[in-house]
């Protein structure tokens, strides 16, 4: 029996436990499921990929069960043959960007303790930290550079079938460690179950309506839960996911959308800001492209309208999620988006989502604001070692989202902010997002970050850090000057400023107002 029906023969009953058999189940072994630049890899190429991957673990590399293994990787081939394998196995999956800083990186593996890591071999390289782990890369290196490491090829060359079998598997059983930014400035991991990935992904499934024919185009980063959710939801419908990494030029991205057909497209606000205001996206057409995904933050009402003038046709979803709700909390149906502008909708199926006041009753709906508190399957535990904040944000099995917002007659939720993102202005709490918006209907506008700074009269003021579209900057702080005092209150225009060429980015293309603040 090869190592590929065995491996098959072994998930058969434990299907709906493991996360990786799940994805992969009942699939067509000739279907196209990753389209990359390099190639084209079908359902039986990952399945055999990630059998391999599993069995070299528990029988070569002798790995137990809840054993970690760091993912540093682009997305890849390697990359999914790498985390599909891992939970297989029985692993703890910790995808991270290639970008982690040293710093971070170390501390990960300190707080981690990996039993091995998967990386590229171009990050490998220049990863001190990495170089006391036993490394699986993606391609050969000299030996002298890379000692030790096992190339992707050569581990799938080994005979590891029939040595070992592989783990049974929970679905209360962990499959990966997400890390996301602390409230201490040190990275914390949420323990995402395999149970958890399942939930969620049926969710989302239920209501984007995904079939075996969707194609998705993915420049979100697989390492980040809504990139890694994309590609839970293809596998699982047997749909496939397009790979570019070439989002600076984004014409390409948009050209290559056509040439596959794709019909679906994902993105964070800033990854809709520049296809509307810096590429030719509203001079293209898209025939196939049947919907787009955002999250991962407020995109501004004047991009909104901008998105559905230029994309008519497709249906748009506006979303929210935490990583801490394995990606998916809520979402604002097409239909409704004329009557709801602004919200984030209600709880995606199978979620429960209240706005609670600091009483912890329900807010009313008349204005008053709350923080959004989430239950449901795809609610995860906590964070790794770290009992303090997760007693701040999990309790009583709900998620405390630390976001606030308000709720209208009909349900619908509006967020006005996280809690620490408001500037006390003479007097009164006002969104950092509600001023961030009201900029951005400034068209020559490509991007803007609201921070408070200190004021005499005011008490705090605002500064505002901004990304002209285009190349044509000449008057451009006079006219930005201009649209201010037309159209925001006195007391909101901004006292600074700051023309910048691009704001400080996460590796999940957030806006880090950290280092806002720092400047």
């Amino acid at each position: 029996m090869s190592i590929a029906a065995q491996g098959l023969a072994e998930a058969a009953p434990r299907l709906h436990a493991n996360a990786a058999d799940y994805l992969l189940d009942k699939k067509s072994a000739s279907t196209t499921a990753l389209m990359t630049l390099q190639g084209e890899y079908t359902y039986g190429d990952l399945q055999a990929a990630s059998d391999d991957v599993a069995h070299y673990l528990v029988s070569a590399a002798g790995v137990s069960k809840g054993d970690r293994a760091l993912l540093v990787s682009d997305n890849s081939f390697f990359w999914a043959a790498a985390y599909l394998g891992s939970l297989r196995a029985g692993m703890v999956c910790i995808p991270l960007p290639p970008a982690t800083s040293a710093e971070d990186l170390s501390y990960i593996i300190s707080a981690t303790e990996p039993a091995l890591a998967f990386v590229q071999t171009k990050t490998a390289l220049k990863s001190p930290a990495l170089a006391s782990l036993l490394l699986v890369v993606d391609v050969d290196a000299p030996a002298a550079r890379l000692a030790g490491a096992v190339t992707l090829a050569t581990l799938r060359a080994g005979q590891h079938g029939g040595a070992k079998p592989l783990p049974d598997s929970h679905p209360s059983d962990l499959a990966a460690l997400m890390f996301t930014s602390g409230s201490t400035g040190k990275p914390r991991g949420v323990m995402v179950s395999h149970a958890n990935i399942v939930a969620n992904t049926d969710s989302i499934i239920e209501y984007l309506q995904l079939t075996g024919a969707d194609r998705i185009m993915a420049v979100l980063p697989f390492h980040y839960c809504f990139g890694t959710s994309l590609l839970h939801t293809h596998l699982r419908v047997g749909g496939s996911i397009v790979i570019d990494h070439r989002f600076l030029f984004p014409e390409k991205v948009l050209q290559r959308m056509r040439e596959t057909e794709c019909t679906g497209f994902a993105g964070v606000p800033s990854h809709f800001q520049i296809l509307l205001r810096n590429s030719g996206l509203k001079k293209m057409r898209f025939p196939h492209l049947r919907y787009v995904q955002q999250a991962g933050g407020n995109l501004a009402p004047a991009f909104v309208r901008e998105l559905r003038e230029a994309l008519p046709t497709t249906k748009v979803f506006v979303m929210y999620g935490q990583t801490e709700a394995t990606a998916r909390l809520s979402y604002l149906p097409p239909e409704a988006f004329d009557k709801k502008p602004g919200s984030i909708g209600k709880g995606i199926p199978g979620v429960r989502l209240e706005v609670l006041n600091e009483a912890g009753q329900p807010v009313r709906a008349n204005g008053e604001s709350g923080e959004i508190v989430a239950s449901g399957a795809n609610v995860t535990t906590g964070y790794w070692k770290s009992e303090e904040e997760t007693a701040v944000s999990f309790r009583n099995g709900k998620l405390y989202t630390g976001d606030l917002a308000t709720v209208d007659e009909d349900g619908y939720i509006y967020i006005v902010g996280r809690a620490k993102d408001f500037i006390k202005c003479g007097g009164k709490r006002i969104s950092c997002r509600v001023i961030e918006d009201a900029l951005l209907d400034f068209e020559e506008l490509l991007e803007a970050a609201v921070i408070a700074i200190p004021d005499d009269v005011l008490g705090e003021a605002v500064k505002a850090f901004v990304v002209p579209a285009g190349n044509d900057a000449s008057d451009f702080r006079t006219r930005m000057q201009g649209f201010c005092q037309r159209n925001l209150p006195l007391q909101l225009i901004p006292k600074e400023i700051v023309i910048v060429p691009c704001l400080p980015k996460n590796s999940s293309g957030k806006v880090c107002k950290s280092t806002l603040r720092e400047l």
